[in-house]
């Protein structure tokens, strides 16, 4: 056997593992952009079914005017949002509001029994549980991506072909927020 062949072997794996390591990370980048749009699609229907929600409630607690501005405003950032961690920060912010305004309709039993509030709270509740689960599936796709683009020798590809790490899209308040203990105030 002659150096040449032996050369040309090792050129020939080296270019078909390059090919396979760009093909792979080009997939899971696109799996990730695949991932982001369920979770788009899912937080549009949200924003959709909240102004009916206020105002199915402002009908029984016209007096609690604080509390829809809050959930508009939290609703308005959230669709105004730039990038993921403005995105990720305004959802949280958005989910507190209308846990508040699901606070309020509690203290109303004519509201909690209107056929069209439980029906507008079954599905943002549904829509909820889809948001979570595209959000688990974007979050496994960034972090199989992730780690591709970190681990060596696939880093060397990745940097080559400027294939960047993506940011993980969290909705739940930071560790430091989950320590602090809930405020009760009467």
């Amino acid at each position: 056997m002659s150096p040449l062949f032996i050369i040309i072997g090792v050129a020939v794996l080296l270019a078909l593992w390059i090919i396979l390591a760009y093909n792979r990370f080009i997939a899971l980048v696109n799996r990730a952009k695949e991932a982001w749009s369920d979770i788009d699609v899912q937080l549009k229907r949200r924003y959709d079914l909240i102004p009916n929600l206020v105002n199915t409630v402002k009908g029984y607690a016209a007096h609690e005017s604080g509390a829809f501005e809050k959930v508009t405003e939290a609703r308005a950032r959230a669709m105004g949002a730039g990038n993921l961690a403005e995105k990720s920060e305004a959802e949280l912010g958005l989910t507190g509001a209308l846990k508040s305004l699901f606070a309020i309709a509690e203290a109303y039993p004519d509201l909690k029994a209107n056929t069209n509030f439980v029906e507008l709270q079954r599905e943002l509740s549904d829509t909820e549980n889809k948001i979570q689960a595209a959000r688990r599936f974007y979050n496994s796709t960034v972090m199989d991506l992730n780690t591709g683009v970190a681990q060596f020798p696939n880093n060397l590809v990745a940097s080559f072909f400027k294939i960047e790490k993506l940011e993980f899209f969290e909705l739940e308040a930071g560790e430091e927020a989950a320590k602090k203990p809930v405020e009760v105030k009467f």
